[in-house]
């Protein structure tokens, strides 16, 4: 059994109101193996990231119960408190944990909670904003903020939908991007900063990326031979992870990147629309320590 006391930290509106639902199967079966557990029903994403360093000043685990904006607000608060973390998926599209191996079901989510092994994992870390998935600026940043204004339609619609709507009016802007290797401009349809490499609901857009390596695998999708017939059969292709093969598709390795671009395009973090460019994206190795299963 685990020897830390857990505070499960529940978003309200993740997954069009299910979060809680999530939970409370979970919660029933921690409690009768004679966990000391806690619900804490989130107000706001600030609420929950400090919420989510109480418990972790307590050296109690937080448990993210939401999707992946609340995961990056516990990660946030649990990075701050100098503790460890967990993730019981209850959001609409749930990547960060899925690529981590987190289950669904809640035998082997209590199961997780009780005697996983802890994990140091990377996070990155935007102008003080902190990433656990991935950072993202082009077509897909604006297919999020349509997405987002579709909570009430199911989440496979929503996410399917949002990157055509997105191209109707879409003009590639010119990127200028700083990493270790030097300075350069592109102009291109999406640049993405993974440290996970999954999104949008099962789409493997950067399926190289891992959380433990030390890296930002930065992804660009160059204007240049993906034109907008191309775009269909590119997100197809996503969700295998074979769009990278495309000549207009390039991935590098670097440890930071300073991303601008000479026109407004959304800037967005897992799910949620958080600002706009200029960024610079560093990566924190290890910074993070997380309940994960073998």
């Amino acid at each position: 059994m685990s020897t830390h006391p857990i505070t499960a930290l529940v978003n309200p509106i993740s997954g069009r109101r299910t979060a809680q639902q999530a939970w409370e199967p979970v919660a029933e079966r921690l409690r009768a193996a004679g966990a000391d557990v806690e619900t804490v029903v989130t107000t706001s994403a600030r609420h929950a990231t400090d919420a989510a360093a109480e418990a972790a000043r307590a050296g109690r685990v937080a448990v993210a119960v939401g999707g992946d904006g609340m995961v990056r607000d516990v990660a946030a608060g649990v990075l701050a408190g100098d503790g460890t973390m967990a993730v019981v998926p209850g959001g609409r599209g749930n990547d960060f944990a899925h690529k981590l191996g987190v289950p669904d079901d809640p035998d082997a989510l209590a199961a997780m909670l009780l005697s996983a092994r802890v994990r140091a994992i990377d996070v990155l870390d935007a102008d003080g904003e902190i990433v656990p998935g991935n950072l993202y600026v082009g077509v897909d940043s604006r297919a999020t903020r349509l997405i987002n204004r579709m909570r009430r339609i199911p989440a496979i619609v929503a996410y399917r939908a949002g990157g055509p709507l997105a191209m109707i009016t879409w003009r590639p802007p010119t990127f200028t991007l700083t990493t270790d290797d030097g300075t350069r401009s592109v102009r291109a349809h999406s640049v993405i900063a993974a440290n996970s490499g999954w999104y949008g609901h099962g789409l493997k857009i950067v399926p190289s990326a891992e959380v433990d390596d030390g890296y930002i695998d930065l992804m660009v999708a160059r204007a240049d031979g993906l034109g907008r017939r191309n775009m269909a059969a590119y997100m197809a292709e996503a969700k295998h992870g074979t769009h990278v093969e495309r000549d207009a598709v390039e991935v590098v390795r670097t440890r930071s990147v300073t991303i601008a671009a000479d026109r407004a395009v959304p800037l967005c973090i897992d799910g949620d629309e958080i600002g706009s460019l200029p960024v610079t994206v560093r990566v924190m190795p290890g910074a993070l320590r997380m309940l994960l299963p073998d």
